[in-house]
């Protein structure tokens, strides 16, 4: 079910050249954040509507968007999904062109302007720029996973949640797939690299994001939701022109059978009151977690940033096998699993 809430008092005759659909759900002052960089990024050239997708908020969410000029929907859906708001939001929209944001970012202030003539270009879909975290010096997961937002620009496979995109490629593919809980962006951008769009990552600062992860149980549960995507994508696109992930998934479920091994025994020889086992293990560790550091000096110039991400490179790799692991399980029952939520 979707509602619709409040809405600016004034309406412009002239169409708007730009959407922004933002969605979220308790994002509290984040919220208020995004919604003013919005408001303070350069003139695309056109009028902008901004319409923010509010998936049940107990903090006054809805209120706030509104009071800061925002069009105003609501979702309660029974089984909540990230696409299912962003559909909500651009079916609303009348903009030719529509960029996305999640209720924990901020808006690079030039990152609209500068994409918007890579559109110019019919075959080109999607423009997406880099996603940056907001806070890395917080915690060591966020530190680790701020690499993970970095990726070579040039035409890809998939986006992420932040990106512009044709608002008649959307409605040709019929948007997003609101029954998934996660992947859905690279999803989507499977079906439109299927009509011969194209997915353009620019070298260009998109936006901030507040990752807020201080907790193991919010790194865990966040790499289980990219081992459901993993393993739920592999399988819709196996045997299609455009196969997703199969490459990953596979790899995973190898590399995280072995580093899951590999923990059991040295907890095993611990136990057993045997040090060597653990001193190897650890040893092992080590050394794959240099390897990867090395590899991505091109990602990050401070050697202890590259050293975590490598550690963090391997070490989700056991809750990415669990959440393959749940998702072929729940497949097995004939059951769809929840929103996997990391905050």
């Amino acid at each position: 079910m979707i509602e619709s809430g409040s809405a600016p008092a004034a309406v412009a005759q002239t169409l708007p050249i730009l959407a922004v659909v933002i969605i979220g759900r308790n994002e509290g002052e984040r919220l208020v954040r995004c919604l003013e960089s919005v408001r303070t990024m350069a003139d695309p050239g056109g009028p902008v509507e901004v319409i923010y997708v509010d998936s049940a908020s107990t903090d006054g969410s809805p209120q706030r968007a509104a009071a800061l000029g925002a069009q105003v929907l609501t979702v309660r859906p029974e089984r909540p999904s990230a696409a299912l708001g962003r559909n909500a939001g651009w079916r609303a929209a009348q903009a030719p062109f529509v960029l996305f944001l999640d209720g924990d970012t901020i808006l690079h202030p030039r990152f609209v302007v500068e994409a918007l003539p890579e559109l110019q270009d019919s075959t080109i879909a999607v423009v997406w720029g880099h996603r940056r975290e907001i806070h890395p010096e917080a915690s060591w997961y966020n530190r680790a996973l701020d690499l993970d937002w970095i990726y070579p620009p040039g035409i890809t496979e998939f986006c992420g949640g932040d990106a512009i995109m044709r608002r008649a490629a959307l409605s040709e593919v019929d948007g997003f797939d609101a029954g998934l809980i996660a992947g859905e962006e690279p999803e989507l951008c499977q079906r439109l690299r299927a009509r011969g769009y194209r997915i353009l990552h620019v070298d260009r600062p998109m936006t901030g994001h507040d990752l807020a992860m201080t907790q193991w149980r919010q790194y865990w549960r966040r790499a289980v939701r990219a081992g459901h995507a993993y393993a739920e994508m592999a399988a819709r696109f196996r045997g299609t022109a455009t196969p997703l992930w199969q490459v990953d998934a596979r790899r995973n479920l190898i590399r995280g059978g072995i580093l899951l091994l590999s923990l059991l025994l040295a907890i095993g020889g611990a136990l057993c009151g045997s040090l060597a086992i653990p001193l190897l293990v650890a040893a092992g560790w080590l050394a794959l977690a240099l390897r990867t550091a090395i590899k991505v000096g091109w990602k990050s110039r401070d050697p202890w940033t590259r050293f975590l991400y490598g550690l963090h490179s391997h070490l989700q790799q056991i809750p990415i096998l669990v959440g393959q692991m749940g998702y072929h399980w729940d497949r097995w029952r004939g059951q769809r699993r929840g929103l996997i939520e990391y905050k």
